[in-house]
């Protein structure tokens, strides 16, 4: 039995972050979607679909791993915004028969066998749908699939805690806590701290209503103030009187200060300086200027609309903040309205909010916006990506000529 792991026509509800990684790869606590699938239906062999620009990505992340390829006589779908909670394989592995598991009106899974796999194009096309599988027998299973990414942001806390969780079964924390000298540990049986951190003198790290995680290399400065649930990825750096409220998931590299509360953080991450960021979604290679501001509450506190897809959508929360792609930046003292959407490679900057609606590849802000020229975005990432010791590729390079190429009309 080969599972493979696919892409729905659903991908574009998650830009902008889905631009430049197929939607498995979004975090949610501490674990992807798809490490959490793969956790789920151990001992098995895995394979990837995305869409077609992906591929060569995915290619150098995951050598070993087919991508847009079956081989297997075999194979049970998975789509990748599935998020698995323990009894997956409970679910879809007990029948033997070939079948469509069905959440809602949605696919979660679907089991072929070769006779039904060789009816399947196996040339995927970019996304996988009803269509694309023969008919066959259906059954209800009750699996979440996420929608929106103000979702992942709200189950973020959860599954920090369902993560750590698993981690604990397996004995890989290693916690010295005794190491520590001048550091406030409150509820210390829910601390987990990894090999070579440093954390300094002052800090307060509170468990009471949470666990908190820090992985190895991790560096936290004075008089920072943790509040768990929450993970901080490898490498990276908690700044001089930082407050990190609960339910907060910081990637590997990044260096992150001022005040942070419910918000995902992907790595290579920087928000170093004084300044808000509440109930957000933040790409790899950000950076936030000092001061960076975001409202996730409105005045009135009704639910917070978001401009995604040519559509106003009602997200349902009264808490959502900002959500911004891949390497786009803030200037000093930029403000972002509830619900804000920045693209990819976009330079934000002046004085009062932006629109919620910010394009890919834009520079500018309140005043208006203006193109991001592509050569411009590709050197200043270059540049960005030198600092950390690592090389801007031409598949990097590529990537974003596809992203800046797709988000033409945003800009119109």
């Amino acid at each position: 039995m080969q599972i493979c792991i696919f892409e729905d026509e659903k991908y574009s509800n998650f830009y902008p972050l889905s631009y430049t990684r197929p939607v498995y790869e979004l975090v949610c606590g501490i674990n992807t979607l798809r490490e959490k699938i793969i956790r789920d239906i151990s001992g098995v062999n895995v394979s990837l679909h995305c869409r077609k620009y992906l591929e060569e990505t995915l290619k150098h992340q995951y050598p070993d791993v087919d991508i847009n390829v079956i081989n297997n006589n075999s194979c049970l779908f998975i789509n990748g915004r599935v998020l698995a909670s323990g009894h997956l394989a409970e679910i879809v592995l007990e029948d033997s028969e070939d079948c469509v598991y069905k959440s809602g009106d949605e696919i979660a899974a679907v089991k072929l066998s070769k006779e039904n796999l060789t009816k399947i194009n196996l040339n995927f096309t970019d996304t996988l749908s009803f269509e694309s599988f023969p008919e066959l027998p259906t059954k209800k299973v009750d699996v979440k699939l996420y929608n929106y990414l103000w979702e992942m942001i709200t189950d973020n806390g959860s599954e920090i805690v369902k993560d750590i969780e698993h981690l604990r079964k397996t004995g890989y924390f290693i916690s010295h806590l005794d190491d520590f000298s001048g550091v406030n540990f409150v509820n210390p049986d829910e601390i987990f701290i990894r090999q070579n951190v440093t954390v300094k003198p002052g800090v307060v790290i509170d468990a009471t209503n949470g666990p908190v995680y820090i992985d190895d290399d991790v560096f936290i400065y004075p008089n920072a103030v943790i509040e768990g649930p929450v993970y901080i990825g490898k490498d990276s750096k908690i700044k001089i009187g930082a407050s990190i409220y609960e339910n907060v998931s910081i990637g590997s590299n990044c260096k992150i200060g001022g005040e942070v509360e419910g918000a995902i953080i992907l790595p290579y991450t920087n928000k170093q300086h004084a300044g808000f960021i509440g109930h957000s979604y933040l790409g790899s290679w950000v950076n936030l200027g000092a001061d960076t501001n975001c409202s996730d509450l409105k005045n009135n506190y009704s639910t917070i609309k978001v401009k995604l897809n040519n559509e106003t959508i009602d997200t349902g929360t009264q808490f959502l903040g900002v959500i911004i792609g891949d390497h786009s930046k803030s200037a000093i003292n930029t403000m972002f309205n509830t619900g804000t959407i920045v693209g990819i490679s976009s330079n934000i900057f002046g004085a009062g909010f932006p629109e919620k609606f910010i394009p890919s590849f834009s520079w500018g802000g309140s005043d208006g916006l203006t193109t991001y020229e592509l050569n411009k975005g590709i050197q200043t990432a270059k540049i960005v990506f030198g600092r950390r010791n690592k090389e801007f590729t031409n598949r990097e390079e590529k990537l974003l000529e596809t992203v800046f190429n797709l988000t033409k009309e945003e800009r119109k």
